[in-house]
């Protein structure tokens, strides 16, 4: 919840002066006391018995929560760590439950998110650029910052148990100047702030969006060509006339982006069902036959979860395996292939569908490792093998239906892992698209004539969605584009902007799923080859 601002003091008031004026501050200057404050030392055995010394003098150590959420920030920083994945880990290892366990979860993931909206205001309360304060305790700024700005906790609990931290990982010198930043954080509440710290909406909307909703303004201006909205201006360039009026839907894009999302869970067909997943707690999905939401706590708590006969999976993933199987194919009907697998959400879809009517499914991925992550998710008689969609290790026209769910930049799914958007370039983008087109190439080879592809990014991006399907098809004539939408007839304002009307696109703020991209296509029907249900080649995974 944004904090009340204090009365009288807006940003930028004379009354309010910086952390830092007036005084040394303690990012590797002297602090008030005149000592070294080791923000650029190296930790040793002398700033660690300071530390020590610190805490006694004090009587407080670094609060257990705020610790894990801090460490899950560092881990981001320096190594590129997914918070989804060591969050759960530190969490075991540490022995927190309940409250705590929750606590730690909103500072890390609330902090990642809100990243660029609080470095703006750390910014703001600091002589010094962010570049200039030691990581360690830069990472210590922006936990306070968001309870300060994003949450219940009070202003004075956030600033003193901000300080703890700092002189636990970063050490005592550092107290005073993380005291002074979050003091002046405190004085405003988070709409404050922005007032004062974005660009103005009217000329630089997408600047205004970047920063409020705490996302690079490139992927900001990415969704709003994804959504056909019209605010393409760079900074310094004249906005188009009511721009920051009509980016109305790129807002509540990247509004739903910045929040929490649910989890979703999908019944293995034949093994599960949504009757039992719904007895176990969870509430029914709206549009998926084999989905139902979890509100709260584990998912391996649901016996079904817990067994393998169920898993977490998005419902806008399993839709978009869904509308592939309702594509009428004709006869035969019997090999699927899932050409980049890993790590095995929709393979498990898919592998349960295809044997209740009598078929099979092939899953295939480069990397081993992840080939051994779908063998161990499908059932059945499904094939798993380690091949190069690129280079396929199967005969031509070998196949029925076929899902090209392709390697892409995520942007789709940034409310699961908010430290993307910081990892992610445009550069990203542009060196997908080569790998991207050929497998969809790879995967209109390996279809037969009259058999059906679905191609499928966890990505708006225009550039890994419509523009790939543009360009493959280009010049030719063997390959309808159905109208996917159609197919799921069932999900409301799926349409891509024309004149991308016949794909689809599943967003978070209409659907509440990731913003999967979903394009169907069907070879025109033709002679099958002769070799159509030749053997498939490469590695199969045990």
């Amino acid at each position: 919840m944004a904090r009340r601002a204090t009365a009288g003091r807006g940003p930028g008031s004379q009354g309010n002066q910086r952390a830092g004026e007036g005084r040394k501050d303690g990012g590797g200057r002297k602090d008030g006391g005149g000592r070294k404050d080791g923000g650029g030392r190296k930790d040793g055995e002398g700033q660690r018995a300071g530390r020590r010394q610190d805490e006694r003098r004090s009587g407080r150590r670094a609060d257990p929560a705020r610790l894990v959420a801090f460490e899950v920030l560092r881990a981001s920083r320096e190594r590129d760590a997914y918070a989804n994945l060591l969050l759960p880990a530190l969490l075991r290892e540490r022995g927190l439950t309940g409250r705590d366990a929750a606590l730690a979860t909103e500072l890390s993931y609330g902090t990642l998110r809100g990243q660029a909206t609080y470095d703006a205001v750390i910014a703001a309360c600091s002589t010094r650029g962010l570049d200039q304060i030691d990581p360690p305790v830069r990472d210590v700024l922006r936990l306070g910052a968001h309870q300060l700005l994003a949450t219940r906790i009070g202003a004075h609990a956030a600033v003193a148990t901000s300080v703890d931290l700092a002189r636990k990982v970063a050490g005592p010198g550092t107290a005073g100047f993380v005291n002074a930043v979050l003091r002046r954080v405190a004085t405003h509440d988070l709409e404050a702030w922005i007032a004062a710290i974005a660009p103005d909406r009217a000329a630089d909307p997408l600047g205004h969006l970047a920063v409020r909703y705490s996302h690079p303004r490139w992927i900001v201006a990415a969704y709003s060509e994804s959504l056909g909205e019209d605010g393409v201006a760079g900074p310094g360039d004249a906005a188009p006339a009511g721009a920051g009026a009509a980016l109305a839907e790129t807002e509540a894009a990247l509004a739903a982006s910045a929040s929490r999302p649910s989890v979703t869970l999908c019944a293995v067909p034949g093994l599960a069902d949504q009757a039992e997943l719904a007895a176990d707690g969870a509430e029914i999905a709206r549009w998926s036959a084999f989905g139902a939401y979890l509100q709260g706590g584990d998912p391996a708590a649901v016996a079904a979860v817990r067994q393998g006969r169920a898993a977490v999976q998005d419902e806008a993933s399993q839709l978009a395996a869904l509308a592939l199987t309702r594509v009428d194919v004709g006869t035969p009907d019997r090999l699927w292939l899932d050409l980049c697998a890993g790590p095995g959400g929709k393979a498990r879809l898919l592998a349960g569908l295809a044997a209740r009517g009598g078929a099979r499914l092939v899953a295939a991925d480069i990397r081993p490792h992840r080939a051994r992550l779908v063998r161990a998710a499908v059932t059945g008689a499904a094939g798993v093998v380690v091949a190069d969609g690129t280079a396929p290790a199967w005969r031509p026209g070998s196949f029925d239906r076929v899902i090209a769910d392709v390697p892409c930049s995520g942007l789709g799914a940034l409310r699961r892992r908010p430290e993307a958007r910081w990892r992610k370039s445009p550069a990203d983008v542009a060196g997908l698209g080569a790998l991207q087109r050929r497998l969809l190439a790879s995967a209109l080879a390996a279809a037969r004539p009259g058999g059906a592809v679905a191609y499928v990014t966890c990505s708006p991006h225009v550039g890994e969605t419509r523009a790939v399907v543009a360009d493959v098809l280009a010049g030719r004539d063997d390959v309808v584009v159905l109208d996917a939408p159609a197919v799921l007839a069932e999900v409301p304002d799926l349409r891509c902007p024309e004149p991308g009307g016949r794909y689809a696109q599943f967003w978070p703020h209409r659907h509440g799923t990731d913003a999967i991209f979903l394009a169907l296509l069907q070879r025109r029907p033709g002679p099958r080859s002769a070799a159509d249900t030749g053997p498939v080649a490469g590695r199969t995974t045990r």
